[in-house]
């Protein structure tokens, strides 16, 4: 899965504390901090998987623990036209599955405990469609290279705001200041365009899904309306204990807007779960829904549901 937002913070704060530094000890100049961010976030690239590894407690799912599983990876990765990927499981009890990797790792789909103790064999498998998708379209690839942009503008801006400040620069200092600003302000909206790249990849990835899975839309559906539901259960010391937002653009369903969400389907009364998925899609998102979306690195859930019913 995309790692837009989450990972442009990570980046950006590495960058800050080096940049900070490089300031203070007066080696600081716009083409060092240049290569210093494109070299921290190659570096970071290269070591993400092993990160996200030991955060989620990620190891190899052996083919004798769920050949099952496994033969599904492989089906689908054939129907899909790619390598299939190692996989992977995340002993966390978060219902979700991520995609990721790099040259190093090699490409990767993880599932969590919690998906396999919540969804059925045949949601899972749509699931698992859905983050094939992200690496058939090389999301992880192209969300890396287009997250450390505005980390780069911003600290562009922050370079010429603290050369102001720490290296005595008196002549035009206030023009220097202003560009400062504006190329802070815009990382605040190229990171906008990156959030909207990323919800437009989710939908492209359940749209693969839909095509490789047999009746993908309505088990893609059932499974996220499941996970939504199962993570709004957890306590919020259960995902604080296991941080479970540290990497959430990964994630196939975000952790934090499973609360928001969830309100949309607790409100519905539905005997069973298909009838659930019609009443979310029969609701109209409201102006707050529209607002939290545009700053999420997923799609509301009635407007995902309403593509994904559109594709049967």
């Amino acid at each position: 899965m995309s790692m837009a937002g989450t990972l442009a913070v990570i980046f950006g704060l590495s960058t800050l504390v080096f940049a900070v530094v490089m300031s203070l000890a007066g080696v600081f100049d716009l083409i060092t901090l240049g290569v210093l961010v494109v070299v921290i976030n190659i570096v970071q690239w290269l070591a993400a998987p092993y990160i996200v590894g030991a955060l989620y407690k990620v190891r190899e799912l052996r083919e004798d623990e769920n050949p099952q599983l496994h033969q599904t990876v492989r089906n689908l990765s054939l129907k899909s036209e790619i390598q299939m990927p190692k996989l992977m499981l995340a002993q966390i009890p978060l219902p979700n599955a991520f995609a990721y990797g790099s040259p190093l790792s090699g490409s990767r789909v993880a599932v969590t405990e919690g998906l396999l103790n919540t969804l059925d064999a045949g949601e899972v498998e749509a699931v698992v469609g859905h983050e094939l998708g992200h690496l058939k379209h090389r999301d992880v690839q192209v969300m890396m290279v287009v997250s450390f942009l505005p980390a780069l503008f911003y600290y562009i801006g922050y370079s010429l705001m603290i050369s102001t400040m720490y290296q005595g620069q008196r002549r035009n200092e206030g023009g220097s200041a202003i560009f400062g600003i504006a190329f802070m302000a815009f990382s605040w909206v190229l990171n906008m365009f990156i959030l909207y790249l990323s919800r437009l990849r989710e939908y492209y990835a359940d749209r693969h899904s839909v095509s490789v899975v047999d009746n993908g839309a309505q088990r893609l559906s059932l499974g996220l309306a499941k996970i939504v539901n199962a993570t709004r259960r957890m306590s919020n010391s259960q995902k604080k204990n296991q941080n479970l937002n540290a990497f959430k653009a990964l994630f196939i369903s975000d952790p934090d807007r499973a609360i928001s969400d969830s309100e949309t389907i607790a409100a519905m009364h539905s005997p069973n779960s298909q009838d659930l998925v019609q009443d979310i899609i029969s609701k109209e998102p409201t102006f707050g829904d529209n607002l939290m979306e545009a700053f999420s690195t997923h799609p509301n859930i009635v407007k995902r549901l309403r593509a994904l019913q559109a594709l049967m």
